[in-house]
This record gives C-alpha cells, sequence and structure tokens, in this order.
C-alpha cells in the first residue's frame, strides 16, 4: 500500500516507515503530523482524489529539523563590472511515515 501526498508544494510518493526530507514544517520534534492525500494504491485499485481523497490521512513523526547544502548563487553582466554572489541553504524536516489510513 502506497500513497501520494501533498506538501510543500510537492507531491511524494509513501509507504509505512518511509523517512522523507520535507520542507520546513511548523511542528516540534516528535510531533504527529497529518498529510493531506491527492492519491492512494490499496488492495482494490488505485483511487485519486479530485483534488483530494475524501477520510485518507498519512501520519508522520517529526524526526529532526535541519538546513541542506550550501549553494552557490553567482550573477553577473559582462563588461559592466556588476557582479554578485550570494550562498543559500534550504530548510528541512526529516519526517518518518507512521501510518496510512484509507
Amino acid at each position: 500500500m502506497y500513497a501520494i501526498i501533498q506538501t510543500g508544494g510537492k507531491q511524494y510518493k509513501v509507504e509505512n516507515g518511509d523517512v522523507l526530507y520535507i520542507e520546513k514544517l511548523d511542528a516540534n520534534l516528535d510531533d504527529v503530523v497529518e498529510f493531506d492525500v491527492v492519491a492512494i494504491s490499496t488492495d482494490d485499485g488505485l483511487t485519486v482524489g479530485d483534488p483530494l481523497v475524501k477520510g485518507a490521512k498519512v501520519k508522520g513523526k517529526v524526526v529532526k529539523f535541519g538546513r541542506g547544502k550550501k549553494i552557490i548563487v553567482f550573477t553577473y553582466k559582462p563588461k559592466k563590472g556588476e557582479k554578485r554572489k550570494m550562498g543559500h541553504r534550504q530548510s528541512y524536516t526529516k519526517v518518518e511515515i507512521e501510518s496510512i489510513n484509507a
């Protein structure tokens, strides 16, 4: 059984026990968070929501907060002497999927 959840403007395919690195959530460590289900696959087949599957929820436990690897952004305009160097580190939340309820 698997489900496709939606969070942070992205969609993820998850199963029980999966570990995800998703956009930062407003939660605390060891909190249980619920995700909206876009589609769910059971023994009966695939059920796709319009836009969400009614009554289906995925629960996950917040394991860790962190920041990703630094990305260097460099822009310049040739022959103008204009350049700019910036760094960016994206924040993430590590979530372990505990249950999928159809």
